[in-house]
């Protein structure tokens, strides 16, 4: 069991882009509730399966396991929850941390944020000028939630 902690923050502007290369994820959830999701997900030509716990604070519960690329296809086109989120994540390296931004498209269209994950809650840290307001706890930013209300429709 490992417990992941991260702060999620919005993007004053593109700076970011010059020091990061990009990888295209798809994602889905085969249980989206906030108690618990159940994620699959394709990167890099590999599936992977996640479980993840309620968000208290920063920190929750994670397992990740790798699982065949062809059945996490099928899970997201028969069973995932719908739109599938699609998504580019790019990763910076600032101050000894690596900050993950993701791009996301479809019904996402238009949203990026940064997150970056810490040893613990009150882990100091630095952020990058191109990082803005803090949207570590509110919900609207959870990816599982992106699918019940897209961020075109905010």
């Amino acid at each position: 069991m490992g417990t992941e902690i991260e702060r999620k923050f919005l993007l004053k502007d593109g700076k970011w882009r010059s020091m990061a290369k990009g990888v295209h994820f798809r994602q889905g959830y085969l249980n989206s509730s906030k108690e618990r999701t159940v994620r699959v997900r394709t990167v890099n030509g590999k599936g992977f399966l996640t479980i993840k716990g309620i968000t208290v604070g920063a920190s929750r519960i994670e397992y990740e396991y790798e699982i065949p690329k062809n059945e996490c296809n099928a899970m997201l086109d028969d069973l995932a929850e719908k739109p599938i989120i699609e998504k580019n994540r790019y990763k910076v390296d600032y101050k000894g941390l690596t900050w993950e931004i993701d791009e996301f498209f479809g019904e996402n269209q238009g949203l990026i944020v940064a997150e970056v994950e810490l040893e613990s809650e009150d882990q100091k840290f630095e952020k990058p000028e191109w990082a803005g307001k803090e949207v570590t706890g509110d919900p609207r930013y959870f990816n599982s939630n992106l699918i019940k209300h897209p961020y075109a429709k905010w």
